[in-house]
């Protein structure tokens, strides 16, 4: 599906579109944290204990199915909840101010993707607070009926190229384990994961979820490109 588009800097009009492409594309993630929640050792064998220990009291299959199925209710609500506070935590910093944020500071800016009149993605960069010469991407997303149409990729070289137009060596970003469309993408434009870590709470270390860090060369892309 081709689509007609262009990449412009942020104007403060486009605050609301901004914001409610943000939080769409992280709700969309929701469905793949639940299932990874699923796959791990330590629910399966809380909701194997629970299945077993009601069964071995009750002598019936209605209340320990019964129970199962509230505790699966109960950790995707879970999981609704603490995608919403991470999305409450972008909407009350930088996305609550994105010219503050990001277009009054040095070596940072904040585009988006127009078709049709209409603001269909968003991406943002600025300085790197751990990777010294490099500059950081943020804050990508398209809107799911735009996606598989270039958007995502013009957006990536948009970021590449502001980087490599202020002499930066690279840049970098981080992505969660499954956002698996996203590390598809990254590594289509040439970037390489670099590490993986888990993000600062118990509860994802016990969960195994992991963050992925990725960096594009801009130098090596260069020499590539020529």
């Amino acid at each position: 599906m081709a689509a007609s588009f262009q990449i412009r800097k942020y104007q403060d009009d486009d605050a609301e579109t901004v914001r409610e492409i943000f939080t769409l594309g992280l709700s969309e993630h929701v469905p793949s944290l639940f299932m990874h929640l699923l796959k791990q050792p330590v629910t399966q064998m809380v909701l194997m204990c629970v299945f077993c220990t009601l069964m071995a009291s009750s002598k019936s299959f209605l209340l320990p199915i019964l129970a199962v199925t509230l505790l699966l209710a109960g950790i995707r609500q879970f999981v609704v909840h603490m995608a919403n506070r991470y999305i409450e935590t972008g909407l009350s910093g930088d996305l609550n101010d994105i010219s503050e944020a990001y277009l009054k500071q040095k070596d940072s800016c904040f585009w988006v993707a127009e078709s049709d009149s209409r603001v269909v993605g968003c991406v943002a960069c600025l300085p790197a607070e751990n990777a010294p010469g490099c500059l950081q991407m943020k804050r990508l997303s398209v809107r799911r009926s735009h996606r598989a149409t270039g958007i995502a990729k013009a957006l990536c070289r948009t970021v590449a190229d502001f980087s490599s137009e202020r002499g930066h060596a690279g840049v970098i970003l981080c992505t969660s384990m499954v956002q698996t469309s996203a590390q598809k993408l990254y590594e289509h434009m040439g970037y390489e994961r670099i590490r993986e870590f888990a993000p600062p709470g118990f509860l994802f270390k016990v969960t195994n979820f992991v963050t992925f860090e990725y960096r594009l060369d801009l130098q090596r892309s260069g020499k590539k490109d020529n």
